[in-house]
């Protein structure tokens, strides 16, 4: 590919090295930074890390840029039929918000989880990209790069859309580069949030 990186599909024997590699990587992306904004990170993501990375293993697929035996990037996919699941995790979160009122990083977990499942867009099916992250040491070697061209490569063969929400002016030019065009309102996330931009891709 040119990057050095080689692009598949995660198996859950490679758990262990997903969990580290999204923990380390995820720490300063922007809407992780905001979650954890005045929690213990490392306590947060032990918990958290582990339980997402085995539910996208389970349920949906788990794509990564990998080299010399390392993971550089992973990325968290998912087609959609319907809103039902997210409604189901917002509703989920929101819960257990309430039952722990002091944990802010729940609280702004349960906010931002309800705002995408009131707007994720109802054009279906799609690929939803729902977060790609790159190892630190291995940014700007174009890991991120590769698995996008690959993923929406296989989305313009198949013919369905993708869509995603950058979080960063930053990433929101990478994902033009790619292909994918802003369409929708932007959402800026309260308490000095990112803003939250729509974007799809349709091959």
């Amino acid at each position: 590919m040119g990057t050095g990186s080689t692009v598949r599909q995660a198996t859950a024997a490679d758990r262990d090295p997903l969990i580290a590699a999204f923990a380390a990587a995820a720490l300063d992306e922007a809407v992780t930074v905001w979650i954890l904004h005045g929690h213990p990170a490392d306590r947060f993501l032990a918990g958290w890390v582990p339980d997402l990375i085995d539910k996208a293993l389970c349920e949906d697929e788990i794509w990564i840029a990998e080299a010399d035996g390392s993971i550089r990037a992973v990325s968290l996919w998912q087609t959609v039929t319907s809103v039902d699941r997210h409604a189901a995790e917002a509703a989920e979160l929101r819960a257990a918000a309430d039952a722990a009122p002091e944990v802010s990083a729940l609280r702004r977990a349960a906010y931002v989880t309800g705002l995408l499942a009131r707007e994720h867009p109802r054009e279906f099916p799609h690929r939803y990209l729902q977060v790609i992250v790159t190892v630190p040491e291995h940014r700007g070697k174009g890991a991120g790069g590769a698995i996008l061209t690959d993923r929406l490569k296989a989305a313009s063969d198949a013919s369905i859309p993708a869509f995603l929400e950058a979080s960063t002016q930053r990433s929101a030019r990478l994902y033009t580069r790619k292909g994918f065009v802003r369409e929708g309102h932007t959402h800026t996330l309260p308490e000095d949030g990112p803003t939250l931009i729509p974007m799809w891709f349709r091959g």
